[in-house]
């Protein structure tokens, strides 16, 4: 590939900072119902964005949608020894911005006070598609549509039925997405199975619907058949903690995305232990127990605004430990009582 060098770079001496370097390449996506612009010195730095954010179910709301504004530079190849991985992300703060850095050629400068971000590429990094998209651009997304729209960022899935949801928290390797996978297999509206942004107001869960993240071992839970090649087909990505996992495109047609925010009526945390029996698989919480769990599970979270009005609410809804059954669709049917209840929070 050859030398690419954003525009402007050559008269550096006379715009140190590339203030006037041009973005001739635009593109707009709605996510998590915001309007994102995205401006980028090259194509393909848009490339990751239409990955992750191409043909996503529309929600429409009956407000104007709140703007962001991202700028994706290209900055010319490293010198430097070719990596086996690139480096984490390392997060810092100060004068109003939130940095995620991975070294001096690849970072994130997010100006949440004026909704707008800066994301800077290095050439070689175009090699790592998987980790532009979700490490630098997505880092950005996520943080300005937080930050931007009070939203409360939480780790975990969300599943629903007739526009109601339920929370699915837990531990990493708990169960989370295999149970979301069977629950999307099952009919039910899949929200999201990695980030889920709630409002602490009106206690709406929505996110991005994008991909189903299925460990190979859960493979042996789907009959033989198109729905199996599909996951079997997907791209294995790998994350921070060593686990590989298949990434299921949920575009291709497969289950129902949700297009609206969910009102949640519950929670579960996920846990790896197996129920003796099928009917004894969810385990009610007190409300001290709640709290307790939600802050040991969701730390980031609870450093953020509306956390406590968050935890307040979801402690006035039905919030139980899930045990494993026999198999997935067990926990599915576990679920299904739950959403059945018309118990909303209190404002």
């Amino acid at each position: 590939m050859a030398q690419i060098t954003p525009p402007g770079i050559g008269d550096i001496g006379a715009d140190p900072f590339l203030e006037r370097s041009p973005y001739p390449f635009v593109m707009v996506k709605t996510i998590l119902g915001a309007r994102f612009r995205f401006d980028s010195t090259h194509p393909e730095l848009l490339e990751p964005v239409e990955a992750a954010y191409g043909g996503l179910p529309r929600d429409v709301p009956d407000t104007p949608l709140p703007g962001f504004h991202i700028e994706l530079r290209l900055s010319p190849r490293r010198h430097a020894p070719a990596w086996d991985e690139p480096p984490p992300v390392l997060t810092q703060s100060g004068a109003g911005l939130l940095c995620g850095i991975m070294d001096a050629s690849n970072y994130v400068i997010i100006d949440h006070g004026r909704q707008r971000a800066l994301v800077v590429v290095s050439e070689d990094m175009l090699d790592w598609p998987y980790h532009v998209r979700y490490e630098l651009i997505e880092f950005a997304v996520f943080v300005l549509a937080a930050r931007g729209m009070d939203l409360l960022p939480l780790h975990g899935a969300c599943l629903g039925l007739d526009g109601r949801g339920v929370l699915l928290l837990g531990a990493s390797g708990a169960g989370k997405s295999t149970l979301a996978l069977h629950g999307l297999l099952e009919g039910m509206e899949f929200v999201a199975e990695d980030a889920i942004f709630v409002d602490p107001r009106s206690m709406e869960a929505r996110g991005v619907g994008n991909f189903l993240h299925v460990r190979e071992d859960a493979l042996r839970f789907i009959d033989e058949g198109p729905l199996r090649r599909w996951i079997a087909d997907s791209p294995t990505i790998r994350r921070r903690s060593g686990v590989e996992k298949f990434e299921a495109d949920l575009r291709q047609g497969y289950g129902h995305v949700a297009t609206a925010p969910l009102a949640l009526v519950g929670a579960v945390f996920v846990s790896a232990e197996t129920a003796a029996d099928d009917a004894d698989m969810l385990l009610p919480l007190s409300h001290d127990d709640i709290a307790a769990r939600l802050l040991a599970d969701q730390p980031y979270a609870a450093g953020q605004a509306g956390w406590h009005r968050f935890v307040h609410r979801l402690a006035e809804m039905d919030v139980h430990v899930l045990r494993r059954g026999r198999h997935p669709r067990a926990s599915v049917d576990a679920l299904r009582p739950l959403l059945a209840s018309r118990h909303l929070a209190s404002a």
